[in-house]
């Protein structure tokens, strides 16, 4: 699952357009469109009001995506040794947070409108995160060495 959630959107919602077109690049599948779930009036935000995108992938295009980022995304990552081994919830499933798009090869650094973040999701089958570890660096998640 990948979600990016734009506070921005609130006052200027062609941002979330920009944002689900390099989604849709990094992806290669059309993000959907969250909402606010409540009001919050300090942020000028009302419920039902769009305020980011998100994409689930299954079957090839998640292991594509998968194999992609962990290759060719993650090396470009600033100051990047590795992740950590501590990003795992009990659960065998692990999330993570990117802060710039830039390190995706799929978009031209020219053509970029607006730099965001995002969060990254990995759901396993796993029950256990050991397990999921395993599984992860099988599929060539580079994991940080020692503590």
């Amino acid at each position: 699952v990948i979600n990016v959630a734009a506070g921005e959107a609130v006052s200027d919602p062609k941002i979330l357009e920009i944002i689900a077109e390099d989604i849709a690049l990094i992806t290669g599948q059309k993000p959907i469109i969250t909402r606010a779930k409540r009001a919050i009036a300090a942020f000028k935000l009302r419920q039902g009001m769009p305020i980011g995108v998100k994409v689930t992938l299954r079957g090839d295009r998640m292991y594509e995506f998968l194999d992609r980022f962990f290759n060719f995304a993650a090396p470009r990552i600033r100051d990047f040794r590795g992740f950590s081994p501590d990003i795992f919830d009990g659960r065998g499933n692990c999330s993570l947070g990117i802060s710039e798009q830039i390190i995706f090869p799929e978009l031209e650094a020219a053509k970029i409108k607006k730099v965001f973040g995002m969060d990254i999701t990995i759901v396993t089958t796993a029950k256990h995160d050991d397990e999921a570890k395993a599984l992860l660096e099988e599929l060539g998640m580079p994991f940080r060495k020692g503590r």
